[in-house]
């Protein structure tokens, strides 16, 4: 590992950023999210750099960009200097924000292209809600910490609600049942307990490619404990979803919505495929408005039509 990373508390903190135009605007957007307290000036002065928790170099002139890394690193302030990983002391690394879930990634000056392309994969497999989640969790923290003061048994708690219904509840966009659910588990479920009711997932499998499956639905058929298809399902989509899952293929006449509530109401984690989008399928439709009646909980997730 050739560079160390760390998140800094900038909130309040001085950043001073010698540069001017979009170049500089850019590199103080997040710093400003951040909650720095930023100047922005063309020209070094060393005065300026009392204080300064960063140095950031954007797009001023050579003879300003080098003063300011000479006289920054002698008074050791972190400073980065845009596109000159020799003027540098740290680096800006591309970010995924899913406030409060922050994601960084660096080349180390190597290949920053490479490092905003992985940026792009990773902001597609780790959707907002995850950012919900965290600040669901974080509103509970002092009240699981009372609850469970065992380190361990808190741990098997936490993860089966971050990985679980509770976390399905909230990339459904369902935060108030997510909540919901945490304050049920601290209202006496232990860490082994299955959770009452299950999750549904009625998912496009799309026009029979597995290439051309969403994300979310290739991750969802990787964690489900139950799925459920028809004959216009390609096997090559099922071949996606994890090996220890129970596989289910439903007649023609067999009523998909009451097997969706039955195992709903096991506990079980459920993805029901439909080719193509459900969202145009009269079926899934129909299944998700049993599911409702039945209240529970599901997400439709769409499909390549």
């Amino acid at each position: 590992m050739r560079n160390f990373p760390i998140f800094l508390d900038l909130r309040g903190r001085g950043v001073l950023i010698v540069g001017r135009g979009e170049l500089a605007e850019r590199k103080a957007a997040p710093l400003r999210l951040a909650g720095a307290d930023i100047l922005v000036t063309e020209r070094f002065a060393p005065e300026d750099l009392a204080g300064r928790a960063l140095a950031i170099g954007a797009g001023a002139e050579e003879a300003e960009l080098v003063a300011l890394s000479r006289a920054a690193q002698a008074a050791r302030v972190p400073v980065n200097i845009v596109d000159r990983p020799e003027l540098c002391s740290f680096i800006m690394p591309a970010l995924v924000d899913r406030d409060p879930i922050t994601v960084a990634i660096s080349s180390g000056g190597a290949a920053p292209v490479l490092a905003r392309l992985i940026r792009g994969r990773i902001e597609a497999a780790v959707p907002p809600g995850f950012g919900r989640l965290a600040a669901i969790a974080d509103s509970f923290k002092a009240e699981v910490r009372r609850r469970l003061p065992d380190i361990a048994a808190r741990r098997r708690v936490l993860e089966r609600l971050l990985a679980g219904r509770a976390a399905d509840l909230v990339f459904a966009g369902r935060d108030e049942q997510a909540r919901a659910e945490f304050a049920r588990a601290l209202d006496g479920a232990d860490a082994g307990e299955q959770d009452a009711a299950g999750m549904i997932f009625l998912v496009g499998a799309g026009p029979g490619d597995a290439d051309l499956m969403t994300l979310r639905g290739q991750r969802l058929l990787g964690e489900a404990d139950v799925i459920l298809r028809d004959d216009q399902v390609a096997d090559a989509v099922i071949d996606l979803a994890r090996r220890d899952a129970e596989r289910v293929r439903l007649g023609a006449e067999e009523d998909g919505a009451a097997r969706l509530i039955e195992l709903a109401s096991a506990g079980k984690r459920v993805v029901r495929l439909y080719a193509g989008d459900p969202r145009a399928t009269g079926a899934a439709q129909a299944d998700a408005a049993a599911l409702a009646a039945a209240g529970l909980a599901c997400e439709i997730v769409p499909g390549i039509a």
